[in-house]
């Protein structure tokens, strides 16, 4: 028979001396982080997964958060902050409210992904790097501003943070209007 041996997590890696950006994330907001080919990552899954959309369209979305939740911004792409677990739902919240038969430029990152962290506040930050829209706040959990699927929020109710469904749905409705004003503004083949 064989003997089961417990297992012990791996310690977690010292930080890197003189690295402000990442002593910020780790220490002063809890949130894992690694490196990046371009920088510093923040991994997703964990305590957040995140919505990635068109930044024109994002700009609608961000006046529906609450004010706590945190927003990036990277060139063209704007990153919500989601509840861990939002990005499996989201093929089938999207087929549940009629636009998974359509094309969005709407997508999530989850469990096992990673985005580039933007630089703190008032940190410099080089051009097309990721910044902060809505900065997370140091010693508050952001776990209960960020837009989850629960019964109440499926419903419109429960108040707080702006339930999944809802938020999907604005993303998804904002995406498609911008790909129709862009379909508009081309010419025509035979034209």
């Amino acid at each position: 028979m064989a003997s089961i041996v417990p297992t012990v997590p791996l310690p977690r890696r010292p930080l890197d001396a003189g690295d402000p950006v990442r002593e910020w994330y780790e220490n002063a907001l809890g949130w894992a982080t690694a490196p990046g080919p371009e920088g510093l990552q923040l991994l997703t899954g964990l305590r957040f997964d995140v919505l990635e959309l068109p930044a024109e369209a994002g700009r609608a979305v961000v006046r529906r958060l609450d004010p706590g939740c945190p927003v990036a911004l990277q060139g063209e792409t704007m990153r919500l902050l989601v509840a861990a677990g939002s990005a499996e739902e989201l093929p089938g919240l999207l087929d549940w409210l009629e636009w998974g038969a359509l094309p969005l430029d709407l997508s999530v990152v989850g469990a096992g992904g990673r985005i580039d962290a933007p630089a703190p506040t008032g940190a410099p930050d080089p051009q097309e790097a990721a910044v902060w829209v809505r900065p997370p706040e140091p010693g508050c959990d952001v776990e209960p501003t960020l837009p989850a699927l629960t019964a109440l929020s499926a419903v419109g109710g429960g108040g707080g943070a702006p339930g999944l469904v809802r938020l999907v749905e604005t993303a998804a409705t904002q995406c498609h209007r911008i790909r129709l004003r862009r379909a508009c503004a081309q010419p025509l083949a035979f034209s």
